[in-house]
């Protein structure tokens, strides 16, 4: 075999293996994967305009639905330590009605987390780590939620690859709070600079995309 098919077999082998699924919610003292709608592999999404972005393509329908108390932790764990360069971003959405029979349309979400960029050098929190916890906001209201994570991978200039999962929750003893609140997709603009950035050039300002953070 030439060497160049060699190598270009061990880049392939290395891409596919350096994915990752998160596959394990956190939620406060519990852990579940069954209320992961869990994707169909490890492959990236690369069209984040289109409905794929929300929650995967086609995942696994979840077989249950966490309680969770307003204010307590909330994360995931994936089933490898990230290997790309990229942000992470867990969101709330709030479902009409059960989060089981919901599929993330509408303008129903909002970010609780993100992990950004760190400089000299340019790099990004996320990197190597495989498990993201943040807290539910206490003034978020009452009710059944997808929780969502996202990583956006970098590492090939203006093709991000994006990897997510949801997993079902209701959170209880809630607040009163009303974040602004956006569509997935429809949260990131089509080549908008933070997913479409050269993470190889100097970089010195970057947005992680999508809205702010909302804390309550």
């Amino acid at each position: 075999m030439k060497l160049a098919s060699v190598l270009g077999l061990a880049l392939i082998t290395q891409t596919v293996s350096a994915h990752y699924i998160f596959s394990t919610l956190i939620a406060g003292s519990k852990t579940s994967t069954k209320a992961v709608r869990r994707p169909q592999n490890n492959s990236p999404v690369h069209d984040y305009t289109g409905t794929d972005i929300t929650c995967n393509v086609s995942p696994s329908p979840a077989s249950e639905t966490v309680t969770v108390n307003a204010g307590d932790t909330i994360g995931f764990k994936s089933d490898a330590a990230l290997y790309h360069k990229g942000p992470v971003a867990i969101y709330l959405g709030k479902a009409p009605g059960s989060a089981a029979s919901w599929d993330g349309s509408g303008q129903n979400w909002f970010k609780i987390a993100e992990w950004g960029p760190t400089y000299n050098p340019f790099s990004f929190t996320s990197l190597n780590q495989n498990t993201f916890m943040t807290r539910i906001p206490s003034s978020v209201p009452s009710g059944e939620y997808l929780v969502r994570i996202e990583q956006i991978g970098l590492h090939l200039t203006g093709t991000p690859e994006c990897f997510i999962s949801c997993a079902q929750i209701k959170v209880q003893n809630g607040g009163n709070g009303s974040p602004s609140m956006v569509s997935i997709p429809g949260y990131i603009p089509k080549d908008d600079p933070s997913v479409m950035v050269n993470i190889y050039d100097p970089v010195t300002n970057y947005k992680t995309p999508g809205p702010s953070v909302y804390t309550g």
